[in-house]
C-alpha cells in the first residue's frame, strides 16, 4: 500500500465521519496553541538564568 493510496482512504474516511466539527473555532484553537506555547517558553527563560 502506498503513501498516497493510504492517504486517500484516510481522506475519504474523514469526510464519511463529517470532517469538521462545530465547536473547533481554528482562530481559538490556534490562539490557543499560541498562548501555550508563549507560557511554556516564559517558563523555560525564567529556568534557564546561567545566560
Amino acid at each position: 500500500m502506498s503513501f498516497p493510496s493510504t492517504a486517500a482512504q484516510l481522506v475519504n474516511l474523514a469526510e464519511a465521519e463529517g470532517g469538521h466539527h462545530e465547536s473547533l473555532n481554528p482562530a481559538v484553537t490556534g490562539g490557543a496553541a499560541l498562548v501555550v506555547l508563549l507560557l511554556l517558553l516564559w517558563i523555560t527563560t525564567r529556568f534557564n538564568r546561567d545566560r
